[in-house]
């Protein structure tokens, strides 16, 4: 077969990696790419917004399989272009169309179909510009601390968590009067403080069968003890030790199945990878947020304890024959550690030059935010590259991928030492 897969970071070349190992893999292209994935496909320069070129490339390189990676052109109805277009509407396109991506385009939505198909999550209200005293008095109804998410997407920064009353007001108005992000932050959802810890369930679906991929915990915060601001990910674990067998029952029972049957009670097409965002609270999980992909960093970590053939899973979520597929998982652990450019989540330079790849043996290399210009690997981003490691336990794993991250250098690297402190 010959495939795509639209994105550039860490997510997009650990797939890659996966889909080249395939013998049903032919030719394999990524757009835009990043200096790892260009080792293993064909890198090609463009853009996941980029409908009209997406589809000369898919015509002009006879693709038959589209796996999105990042939510950005699902969101913006990607699926649906091709689905649309008599010249496209035959290819298997990997992601949910426009209707269902709202479950991470609009948290309003995934609060209302949560409520709908009761599905257990914090309560919750949301307010406009125009209901913004309101919010103040909804705000004065909850215990701290207050939890103030925009509506939209907005890069993974649209949370705000705060102890004080008064500054959750100021920062109400600042999101609904201000715009602080921008049109994502038109509609905020205000919603009651869930104390527990978190982890994220990623599953399978054709629309009616679906397939549970194993649990991680990623650790967002860029300060070591979860301190700091949020970032995409510094890094993450799979699968998550508290997550036993009968947890993963209650979480199957109470939140998988409810949210497949109800995409297809509220006749919202989906295949692809369903995030749930999960929090056990006093042992019993809720759902903090939906994502319409694989998270990142965690997909460096899921997808290579993945042992069937990716390629044959695609094809059958493509076909609604999920159903038929016998998916082997390596009962190892994984852990992944992603190294930052200095400065980030804040202002930090790009052009770094990257040294000390070759040296790493015994772990997956992982490019997140890379290019590659007169033969060297130079820095492309905030988060620049993450390295993955099995053990017989997440901590003999972390110990590895700590070991060879130290071989990895670039002006102003920064990477937490401490992930996994809180397991």
């Amino acid at each position: 077969m010959n495939i795509l897969v639209l994105g550039a970071g860490g997510r997009e070349h650990a797939l890659a990696h996966k889909i080249s190992q395939s013998p049903k893999t032919n030719k394999l292209l990524v757009a835009p790419g990043n200096a790892g994935t260009s080792e293993i496909a064909t890198n090609v320069p463009v853009g996941v917004n980029d409908f009209g070129a997406i589809k000369d490339l898919v015509l002009a390189e006879e693709i038959q399989l589209v796996v999105v990676g990042p939510e950005d052109p699902l969101v913006n109805g990607v699926h649906d272009f091709f689905l649309n277009d008599p010249a496209l509407q035959n290819i298997t396109v990997i992601g949910p169309q426009k209707a269902a991506a709202a479950l991470e385009g609009s948290k309003e939505f995934a609060k209302e179909f949560m409520m709908r198909h009761q599905i257990p999550t914090a309560a919750y209200q949301s307010f406009t510009a125009g209901t913004l005293q309101e919010g103040f008095a909804f705000l004065e109804t909850l215990k701290p601390p207050y939890v103030l998410k925009a509506d939209g997407l907005a890069a993974g920064k649209g949370v705000l968590i705060l102890q004080d009353l008064e500054e959750a007001k100021k920062e109400l108005s600042a999101m609904l009067v201000d715009s602080k992000f921008g049109s994502a932050s038109a509609t905020v959802v205000i919603e009651e403080f869930l104390d527990g810890i978190e982890l994220s369930c990623f599953v399978l679906t054709d629309g009616t069968n679906y397939k549970i991929l194993p649990t991680a915990k990623d650790y967002k915060r860029i300060g070591e003890g979860d301190t700091g601001l949020n970032t995409g990910g510094m890094g993450a674990i799979s699968p998550v030790p508290f997550a036993d067998k009968a947890f993963m029952q209650m979480i199957e029972d109470r939140i998988v199945k409810p949210t497949v049957d109800g995409l297809k009670k509220d006749n919202l097409p989906y295949v692809g990878f369903i995030f749930i965002g999960l929090i056990r609270v006093d042992g019993q999980p809720k759902v903090i947020e939906y994502n319409v992909r694989m998270g990142d960093p965690e997909t460096e970590v899921v997808i290579p304890r993945v042992k069937s053939d990716l390629v044959e899973v695609l094809q059958a979520m493509g076909n609604g024959t999920l159903d038929s597929i016998d998916l082997e998982i390596d009962p190892r652990a994984a852990t992944t550690v992603m190294a930052v450019s200095g400065g980030y989540p804040e202002a930090y330079e790009k052009g770094k030059e990257i040294s000390g790849i070759e040296k790493i043996g015994d772990s997956l290399v992982f490019h997140a935010g890379t290019k590659e210009q007169d033969g060297k690997v130079l820095t492309n981003g905030g988060r620049v590259i993450t390295v993955t490691s099995f053990g017989n336990s997440f901590r003999e794993a972390l110990a590895t991928s700590y070991k060879n991250i130290e071989k990895l250098h670039f002006d102003g690297m920064y990477y937490r030492k401490d992930l996994g402190f809180d397991l």
